[in-house]
C-alpha cells in the first residue's frame, strides 16, 4: 500500500454524534490516536460519569471471559458428532476466521470512532434500517448465549445439591444472582470478575480433563462388561447433527460483537487489536486441547455441559470451581445488551453520564428486561447443546461473519479495481458473506430439527419442567 492509499483510507468520514442529529452518524475526520473525545460516545467531562477507564489487558480478559466458557463445555460432544479429525478442522478453522472477523469489527469502529455497537456501526454501512436489523440481532445473540449461562449454572445447582430442588427454581435463583452481577454499571468495575470467571472456568475445565485421563472407562459407561467408547477419526452424522455441531463450533468463539462496546470504554482504542490477538490465541489454543482430550477418553460417554464427564465426585469439584465462571459469563452478555439499550436510550442526554434517578431506572430496567429474557429462553430451550448451536446458526453466523466482511467491504471498494491480488481479497470478503448465509439457513434449519427430534424422543423432559436435561443432545 502506497502513502498515499494509506493516507487516503485514514481520512475517511467516520461517525459521530452531536445533539442536534438526534444521536444519528456525523461525518467527521478521522483522529489517528482514536481519542479524541469529541468522536467517542462516552466523553471525559468535569462532573460526569468517566466510563473510559479500560486498559488493554483488562479489556482481553473481559474478551476471553465473553467468548471463553459455555463454548469449552459444549466442543467435546460435537467432536463426538463430526470425528476427532473434522472437529479438529472445525476448531482450528473457525477460530482463525472468528479472530480475523474481530479485527475487521474493530478496525472498522476505529475508523469511525462514534460507533459504540455494531448497530452503530450497520448505520454507517446501511442506513437507518440495516441499523434496526442488527441492533434486533445483537439483542437476542446474548439473550441466547446469557440462556446458555443461566441453564449451565442451574445444572451446576442441581449437581451440587444432588436435584434439591425444581431446576426451573434453579434457574430463578441464578438469574437473580446474574442480574445483581450484570447491574454493575461499568466494565472497568467488573473486571475483577472477569478475571475469577476465566480462572474459575479454565480450572474446571482443566481439572475434568486431568480426571477422565485418570480413568479406566468413561463415568457414564457401563462399568461392567464390554462396551463401546463410540471414538471415530471421522464420523458420518446425519446433516441436521452435523450442521448443529458444526454451529456448536462455530459459536464457542464467534462472540465478539461483544467485544465493540468494550472499545468505548478503552483508555486507548487503538490498543483493541491487542487484546483480541492475546485473548484468541489463549481460547484457540484451550479449545483445541481440552476438547481432543476430553473426547479422546470419553467418546460417545461425553456429557453436555463437559463438567460431568469425570465421575460424580470431580463433576461436583468441577462445577463448584466453574459456577463463578458460568455466572460471569452470563452476566457479562446481560451487560453488553443492556448496555447496548442503555446507550441507545439515553444518548445525547445528560443522564447517560450523570447519577441520576433516570440514569439507574434506564440502566436498571435494561439489565432486568434482558435477564427476564433469557430466563424465558433458558427455560423453554432446556438442553446446553441446543441453546449454543441456536445462537451460533441464528445469529452469530450473520453478525459475527457476515456483517464484519460487509463492513470490510464497504470501506475498500476501491479494491475491485486493483490488481488480481486485491480483486481476490474483494472476492473472499463477499465468499465469507455467502458462508454466513448458509450457515445461517442450514444451521437454524439443523437446530430446529434437533430440538423437535429431542421433544419427539424424549430426550427433554419438556420446557417450563423440572427435569434436568443436562445430558448430551
Amino acid at each position: 500500500m502506497t502513502l498515499a492509499t494509506k493516507k487516503t483510507e485514514d481520512s475517511e468520514a467516520i461517525t459521530a454524534t452531536s445533539p442536534g442529529n438526534g444521536g444519528q452518524p456525523q461525518a467527521s475526520r478521522l483522529d489517528t490516536s482514536g481519542n479524541d473525545d469529541g468522536f467517542e460516545v462516552f466523553k471525559k467531562e468535569d462532573g460526569a460519569v468517566d466510563f473510559r477507564t479500560v486498559d488493554w489487558i483488562p479489556a482481553s480478559v473481559i474478551f476471553l471471559k465473553a467468548i471463553f466458557a459455555t463454548g469449552v463445555l459444549s466442543i467435546p460432544s460435537a467432536l463426538f458428532v463430526l470425528g476427532a479429525l473434522p472437529g479438529a478442522i472445525n476448531v482450528v478453522g473457525w477460530q482463525c476466521l472468528n479472530t480475523y472477523c474481530a479485527i475487521l469489527q474493530g478496525n472498522f469502529r476505529n475508523r469511525h470512532a462514534g460507533c459504540h455497537s455494531v448497530a452503530d456501526m450497520a448505520q454507517v454501512v446501511g442506513g437507518h434500517w440495516l441499523k434496526e436489523v442488527v441492533g434486533i440481532l445483537f439483542l437476542v445473540t446474548w439473550a441466547i448465549a446469557s440462556a446458555s449461562g443461566i441453564f449451565g449454572t442451574s445444572v451446576a445447582l442441581n449437581t451440587l445439591s444432588n436435584h434439591a430442588i425444581c431446576t426451573n427454581y434453579f434457574m430463578i435463583v441464578a438469574t437473580v444472582a446474574i442480574f445483581v452481577l450484570a447491574s454493575v454499571r461499568k466494565f472497568e468495575k467488573i473486571a475483577w470478575l472477569t478475571w475469577a470467571g476465566f480462572l474459575s472456568v479454565y480450572i474446571a475445565v482443566f481439572i475434568v480433563v486431568i480426571g477422565v485421563t485418570t480413568r479406566d472407562r468413561p463415568a457414564a459407561a457401563p462399568q461392567t462388561g464390554d462396551y463401546e467408547l463410540g471414538y471415530h477419526v471421522i464420523a458420518h452424522p446425519t446433516f441436521a447433527a452435523g450442521i448443529t455441531s458444526v454451529a456448536t463450533i462455530f459459536s464457542a468463539g464467534a462472540g465478539t460483537s461483544a467485544f465493540i462496546p468494550v472499545i468505548s470504554e478503552m483508555r486507548k482504542p487503538r490498543d483493541y487489536n491487542k487484546a483480541v490477538y492475546l485473548s484468541m490465541a489463549i481460547v484457540s489454543a484451550s479449545y483445541l486441547t481440552f476438547s481432543l482430550v476430553v473426547y479422546r477418553w470419553c467418546g460417545q460417554w461425553v456429557a453436555s455441559p463437559s463438567l460431568g464427564s469425570a465421575g460424580d465426585t470431580l463433576k461436583k469439584v468441577a462445577y463448584g470451581i466453574g459456577m463463578i465462571g458460568l455466572l460471569v459469563s452470563a452476566c457479562l452478555w446481560i451487560h453488553t445488551a443492556a448496555k447496548y439499550l442503555f446507550v441507545r436510550i439515553l444518548r445525547d442526554s445528560v443522564h447517560l453520564q450523570k447519577n441520576s434517578a433516570v440514569h439507574w431506572v434506564a440502566w436498571l430496567g435494561c439489565t432486568l428486561s434482558i435477564s427476564t429474557v433469557s430466563f424465558l429462553l433458558a427455560t423453554g430451550i432446556p438442553i446446553f447443546n441446543f441453546l449454543v448451536a441456536l445462537c451460533g446458526s441464528l445469529t452469530f453466523a450473520p453478525l459475527a461473519l457476515g456483517f464484519p466482511a460487509y463492513l470490510w467491504i464497504h470501506d475498500h471498494q476501491h479494491y475491485r479495481n486493483g490488481g488480481k491480488w486485491r480483486v481476490a481479497i474483494y472476492l473472499l470478503h463477499w465468499l465469507m458473506i455467502l458462508l454466513s448465509a448458509f450457515l445461517t439457513i442450514g444451521g437454524t434449519y439443523g437446530v430446529v430439527r434437533s430440538i423437535v427430534d429431542a421433544y419427539a424422543n424424549g430426550d427433554i423432559g419438556g420446557g417450563f419442567s423440572c427435569a434436568d436435561n443436562s445430558g448430551s443432545a
